[in-house]
């Protein structure tokens, strides 16, 4: 699994050699449901040589160790820290902490879709989302994206599931999302890229793969244990 991974995140990086096709639509995975629910994932421990990787030094990183004992007040924060980056490694620091020290249970969030693969070719990698549109404000999305090492047969339907800590909003609680009856949000799957066996690759035209590029390195590069699908 992640050796066919980091080979994709090659494969990206030279574009000459894949055949690509991009669309708003039209691609060749029927989405035939999709639902989330609360849940809770016993992690167990691993080991240290596993854990995800230390963020890039950057020369902000530099000049605020430098200068935190010099001129910086008691308790100032790092300049990174409120970044979508620093919060998505803080987030996986979380679970790499839990693994550490034993089993833990970890309250979180599962997001299931049900697809087909309609094309005449097997698909080995998926890039899905699940969308959550604000009924009130159809501008705000908040979008859960993920990423599926799968083996999907032509004409055969697969469920895929991905656990995330992550909620279905990030501005809603969590109380009031266990209340559906709400219907708060319209909710909504959608397929951002398909890789196939043949190496060819579909991917949605107005998808960007550059926004997920350094949580996707950071998926493949922690050892993948029995799961098929991560977020990103």
């Amino acid at each position: 699994m992640r050796n066919l991974l980091l080979l994709t995140l090659l494969l990206m990086s030279v574009s000459s050699g894949q055949n690509v096709t991009g669309s708003n639509d039209g691609s060749s995975v029927v989405v035939l449901g999709f639902k989330w629910s609360k849940t809770r994932q016993t992690i167990k421990k691993v080991d240290s040589a596993s854990a995800a990787p230390a963020a890039m030094m950057t020369q902000a990183n530099k000049n605020f160790e430098r200068n935190q004992r010099v001129n910086d007040p008691a308790g100032a924060r790092d300049p990174n820290a409120d970044t979508i980056d620093a919060r998505s490694a803080a987030m996986e620091k979380i679970v790499q902490e839990s693994r550490s020290s034993g089993s833990k249970t970890v309250d979180g969030f599962e997001y299931r879709v049900k697809v087909q693969n309609a094309s005449n070719k097997v698909i080995e990698i998926l890039f899905w989302e699940y969308q959550f549109i604000d009924q009130s404000n159809p501008t705000t999305v908040a979008r859960r994206q993920f990423l599926c090492g799968v083996n999907i047969k032509p004409d055969k339907e697969k469920e895929l599931q991905a656990f995330s800590l992550s909620a279905p909003s990030d501005v809603v609680s969590v109380k009031s999302l266990g209340n559906k009856t709400e219907n708060l949000f319209k909710e909504n799957v959608v397929i951002n890229r398909v890789e196939y066996a043949d190496r060819t690759i579909w991917q949605r035209k107005d998808w960007n793969f550059a926004e997920i590029r350094l949580t996707y390195k950071r998926a493949v590069e922690t050892p993948w244990g029995s799961e098929m699908c991560r977020g990103l």
